[in-house]
């Protein structure tokens, strides 16, 4: 009798419960799937989590009834303003700045056009002082880099391509207020007359 009860267990346990249908199959491996898959979404969400925090990137122009509002907007824009234009060379840095230029140019010209080599454009940015730093790169010299046989640049093309980008500085920093404020035909004529006058 026992060898029966054995051998009865023993094919109980190999045929076991019925045989799952296809589809109960799929259903089991999509609960699979979704449930290792949501353990690893899990666990790379705990290592970053800064996009649950997106800062706000629009504010809506304050009404005209909202005084203290449209205050505190004109006051922010004038220190953004500030703050912008001592970032700006004056006029005396621009001289100073010119000085230097042709004080370090490297012979031989060509024609009438001085030319700086980089040590020296390298020189020239080290005594020019903080503001002048951003313009005295690798990447700014090589935008000016053209066919010379020496590896140099032109100082006027140096020179203006300074004046340029604190131009756009100026112009894109206050274009937007002026813009706002209803002032746009005024400003546009005004950078027209600087620009070509």
């Amino acid at each position: 009798m026992e060898w029966k009860q054995a051998l009865r267990g023993r094919l109980a346990a190999c045929t076991g419960p019925a045989k799952k249908s296809e589809q109960e199959l799929k259903d089991e491996e999509m609960e699979l799937f979704t449930k290792y898959y949501m353990e690893w979404k899990g666990g790379r969400k705990s290592v970053n989590t800064s996009y649950m925090n997106i800062p706000r990137f629009y504010y809506r122009l304050p009404a005209e009834d909202e005084v203290l509002l449209q205050k505190l907007r004109e006051e922010s824009r004038a220190v953004f303003l500030q703050r912008k234009s001592r970032e700006l060379l004056d006029n005396e840095e621009l001289q100073n700045l010119w000085f230097l230029l042709d004080k370090h140019q490297t012979p031989p010209m060509i024609g009438e056009e001085a030319m700086i080599n980089y040590e020296s454009f390298l020189k020239v940015g080290e005594k020019a002082g903080p503001k002048c730093k951003q313009f005295f790169t690798a990447k700014v010299f090589a935008k000016l880099l053209h066919n010379d046989p020496y590896g140099r640049i032109s100082i006027m093309q140096f020179f203006n391509y300074v004046m340029r980008k604190g131009f756009r500085k100026l112009y894109f920093g206050t274009y937007p207020y002026f813009a706002s404020v209803g002032w746009f035909r005024k400003i546009i004529l005004l950078v027209l007359c600087l620009h070509c006058g």
